[in-house]
């Protein structure tokens, strides 16, 4: 019996404290203040669009903001929630960004139906989807870094989320950046390019967050 609890004590002496890991929320919210605190970054060096205070008197403008902040958001803690295998229980809020996707489609819409007429197309194209991509390469690693930390069992979902968070983050800092009020080449070389990066994810995922 001694030799029993002298091996029972040796064993808890060589154990070490588990680190417990923290709520998905704190998780999302300290992925939302490193990518937020890229942005004003950039923002500061790059500048924000010289009428930003104008437009923020037009309320689809307003709304497509509000919503894009949305997308920001939603995919940030479904990102962190997404990383346990469990979900956490929040199989619904790891889903959000559907329903925020579904709004901002909305908005789209009627703001291309209140751009009447058209508001004059930039000299530029496809420069705006390249620099979104750009921008997004800083948070598409820190994502994709933060979250191999954890034990994801969604791998594809997981990478879609995470490569729309970081694309989201491009997009709002061109849209505050870019001064223009086409929505035709918004959704063409802003907005719609999220379907392609979606795909990535879902291959990226796989790829780099096997386990």
């Amino acid at each position: 019996m001694d030799k029993i609890e002298q091996l029972i004590a040796g064993l808890s002496k060589d154990t070490q404290a588990v680190q417990p890991a923290p709520r998905p929320w704190l998780l999302g919210l300290k992925w939302l203040g490193a990518a937020t605190a890229y942005l004003v970054v950039t923002l500061a060096i790059s500048g924000t669009r010289p009428d930003l205070l104008l437009q923020f008197h037009k309320p689809w403008f307003v709304a497509e903001i509000v919503l894009l902040t949305g997308i920001f958001v939603s995919t940030a803690l479904s990102a962190a929630i997404l990383s346990f295998p469990d979900l956490h229980q929040q199989r619904r809020a790891a889903f959000a960004p559907v329903w925020m996707f579904a709004l901002f489609a909305l908005v789209l819409f009627f703001s291309w139906l209140a751009d009447n007429p058209p508001s004059p197309l930039p000299v530029h194209s496809f420069e705006c989807t390249i620099n979104i991509f750009i921008f997004s390469l800083l948070p598409s690693a820190g994502i994709f870094y933060a979250m191999r930390q954890f034990a994801s069992t969604h791998l594809r979902l997981s990478g879609i989320v995470a490569v729309l968070f970081a694309f989201s983050t491009g997009a709002l800092w061109l849209r505050l950046h870019e001064q223009t009020d086409s929505i035709i080449h918004l959704i063409e070389w802003h907005y719609l390019p999220m379907i392609a990066v979606a795909a990535l994810g879902w291959w990226l995922g796989k790829k780099l967050l096997k386990w």
